[in-house]
């Protein structure tokens, strides 16, 4: 049985959980976003606090509909206290799930991860070459040549040395002499092969055997219908993300992955198209290279909280 999560990781994962609900509220002020930062610099459990923070924030970002009703600097003394009321929920909601037994305190135990924008390479005892890509947890468990996908996005090259296993919620996938990318999503999960063969067995249904350049979607309900992909297209393992007259919220939505802090986006934008190979270990010069190719210019409150908007926005607003 794992020990209990300590009184200082609790506090800390209390302190990320509040720091996120006050940014969530809208009423976060430029100081508030500096003492934020001093916070995050201050110790490193810190900076990995806010790290898992930020990625449970799709999970309640919608929850206490009040903090879209009040924000603190209003003198309405009945408005501060329902967004009091609601930061409170707000906060112990994440800290729950951060300070839980479940996915969370799973991720900061696992035997390799990465943060928000790091990818990290990992030879194994047999040969095998393991990768991860931003924001990923895996357990290692060599005896039993097992690796068990907690979070995010894998890739393992194993030579011929035998069998390795990769475990996710959806199936189990057998690599042997080949190469596979397996990325674990919310609902579902894709396998995918970069060379050579493997054996894929979903939670329902029967063995699937994925050959170079194909791939296929696990979920609950089982396998879907195996589609192909270019294998040889660099991506994550080369640290570029390629768009190919890709629509531009799909694009952002996948940079997110690699950028922490909030990166929004006018509505109008969503369908704009990209094309193109962008390195990910520079992604505020990725957002330059489409302001210079798009009508969308960049808002940036702090490193950490950006927008895009339509490049004639802050004129319209000034005309009006």
């Amino acid at each position: 049985m794992r020990a209990a999560p300590s009184d200082d990781v609790r506090q800390v994962a209390r302190a990320a959980a509040q720091w996120l609900a006050l940014l969530e509220s809208g009423g976060a002020s430029e100081e508030d976003h500096l003492r934020l930062q001093q916070w995050r610099n201050s110790h490193s459990s810190h900076e990995n606090a806010w790290q898992k923070a930020q990625q449970l924030r799709q999970r309640f970002i919608g929850l206490p509909s009040a903090l879209a009703m009040a924000t603190l600097d209003r003198p309405d003394a009945g408005r501060r206290a329902v967004l009091k009321r609601a930061l409170g929920v707000a906060a112990l909601v994440p800290a729950a799930w951060l300070i839980s037994r479940q996915l969370p305190l799973d991720v900061w135990r696992a035997d390799l991860q990465t943060s928000t924008g790091e990818r990290q390479q990992r030879p194994l005892a047999d040969g095998s070459s393991l990768q991860l890509n931003s924001a990923s947890a895996v357990n290692i468990d060599m005896p039993a040549r097992l690796l068990t996908l907690v979070r995010g996005e894998m890739s393992l090259k194993v030579p011929d040395t035998g069998p390795l296993t990769i475990q996710s919620s959806y199936g189990r996938i057998t690599v042997s002499h080949s190469e596979v990318c397996v990325r674990l999503n919310e609902r579902d999960c894709r396998v995918s092969v970069v060379s050579g063969s493997v054996q894929v067995q979903p939670l329902r249904g029967p063995l699937l055997v994925l050959r170079e350049g194909q791939q296929v979607d696990l979920s609950a309900s089982g396998a879907a219908s195996v589609q192909g992909f270019d294998a040889m297209q660099p991506g994550w393992r080369e640290g570029v993300l390629v768009a190919q007259n890709q629509a531009l919220g799909d694009f952002l939505r996948e940079l997110s992955r690699y950028r922490p802090g909030l990166l929004r986006w006018d509505p109008s934008l969503e369908n704009l198209r990209v094309t193109g190979s962008f390195r990910l270990d520079n992604t505020d010069r990725v957002l330059s290279l489409l302001a210079a190719s798009l009508p969308l210019e960049v808002q940036a409150r702090t490193r950490f909280w950006v927008t895009l908007v339509p490049a004639n926005n802050h004129l319209d607003k000034n005309i009006g």
